[in-house]
């Protein structure tokens, strides 16, 4: 188990000219807040109002992930931009691997200002995980999927296992926000490794595919693998974000 000191909930209320913007963050599948801690932090000093909210399952044991329906991790995230918009004039949501899953299908429902992600999960690789909804009567768990990470020492505190039983909720979170994603019309944009061990890239190619936003900007990231937020890339995508969020909120935020 994690020590809950260390994946506790971000929240920062901004100051200066950027506090009326706000800016959401989600975290992947299995992980916890430690992936995005440094971003939501120096988002944070850049004067936006920032959450980081702790999905359901996570942060505690895989166990208890294993019984955690997909819609309440999206409901938190819900939760969380409603409490952020009533505060702020303008809302960009963002979010690494499944969380940007969730911040694409905010995006579909709410009028936000931006999306970023970062190497977004909308399909599975392991082709076994279309038969999680089954497999997961026969098999509790499988191998962990965190610290993909290029940068050495680096631990993003991930499950040690992955429950079979989330991965079938994956699988349904990542369907159902397909079918919305011509919904999402917000500018978008996308960080994406050449090297991820764990989001496929046909992920990137539904999202091209099916996304209905007509700014749709995609940096490739060279040299870092998926948990690219911790990795030597991560000042990219600090600063691109930022500059990107600055952007699309200009001349509506006080």
């Amino acid at each position: 188990m994690t020590d809950p000191s260390e994946i506790a909930a971000f929240s920062s209320r901004g100051a200066g000219a950027r506090a009326r913007t706000g800016v959401l963050l989600s975290h992947g599948f299995t992980g916890s807040t430690v992936s995005l801690l440094e971003w939501a932090r120096y988002l944070a000093d850049q004067g936006f109002a920032v959450r980081l909210p702790l999905l359901p399952g996570h942060g505690t044991t895989w166990q208890e992930l294993a019984r955690t329906p997909w819609r309440r991790w999206y409901e938190e995230i819900e939760t969380s931009y409603r409490d952020l918009a009533r505060q702020s004039d303008d809302v960009v949501v963002a979010g690494l691997s499944m969380g940007g899953a969730l911040a694409l299908r905010l995006a579909a429902l709410e009028p936000v200002a931006g999306v970023v992600v970062v190497n977004p999960g909308l399909t599975i690789a392991d082709q076994r995980a279309r038969y999680a909804g089954l497999l997961k009567y026969l098999l509790r768990s499988v191998p962990a999927i965190g610290n993909d990470i290029k940068k050495e020492g680096i631990d993003e505190r991930a499950y040690t296992r992955t429950p079979v039983a989330a991965v079938h909720q994956l699988s349904q979170l990542f369907r159902d926000t397909t079918l919305r994603l011509p919904q999402v019309t917000a500018p978008t944009l996308v960080f994406r490794s050449n090297v991820d061990a764990i989001v496929p890239e046909s992920s990137l190619d539904v999202l091209q595919q099916h996304i209905g936003s007509p700014d749709l900007e995609i940096v490739r990231l060279e040299n870092s693998y998926h948990v690219a937020t911790m990795d030597h890339d991560q000042e990219l995508i600090f600063e691109r974000s930022a500059a990107f969020i600055e952007h699309v909120t200009a001349g509506t935020s006080a």
